[in-house]
């Protein structure tokens, strides 16, 4: 089998760290289940909707540049969604392993605000398949 190949990167890494940063900014508190969350985030200065597009688009793409392949598909919808993990080619149709979350809790394990294990416990993340655990992978961007 050869070797993946890593994607292209669409998001500059300067735009992306950007985003990333402006993210965390509007994003204050680090337990997103905690009942003060919701006024800590109040109190946070928003991000626009391209700032966080933007975000999370850059660290899916770093997720797959770290861990090329095609076995795992991880997505965030609306923003995007990647292939990546090695393993059996997926072509069509669903993939093997999926793991899908909101924006939110996917920043909030890319940075390493929210821990793998805590994301799957309390159900903010759907993962199925033999690939779907990314807890070796995360945190891509360390605060």
């Amino acid at each position: 089998m050869p070797a993946p190949r890593t994607p292209r990167r669409r998001i500059d890494i300067d735009a992306g760290r950007a985003a990333v940063h402006a993210w965390r900014g509007s994003a204050r508190e680090p337990d997103l289940h905690a009942p003060e969350a919701a006024t800590a985030r109040d109190a946070a200065p928003a991000i626009d909707r391209a700032t966080l597009a933007t975000a999370v688009r850059f660290t899916l793409e770093e997720l797959a540049s770290r861990a090329p392949g095609n076995s795992l598909e991880v997505r965030v919808p609306p923003f995007g969604a990647t292939q990546c993990i090695e393993g059996p080619v997926h072509r069509r149709g669903t993939p093997p392993a999926v793991v899908e979350m909101t924006s939110e809790v996917w920043l909030a394990l890319a940075t390493g605000r929210l821990a793998w294990a805590d994301a799957v416990a309390v159900g903010d993340v759907d993962a199925s398949g033999e690939r779907s655990d990314l807890s070796a992978l995360l945190p891509l961007i360390a605060e």
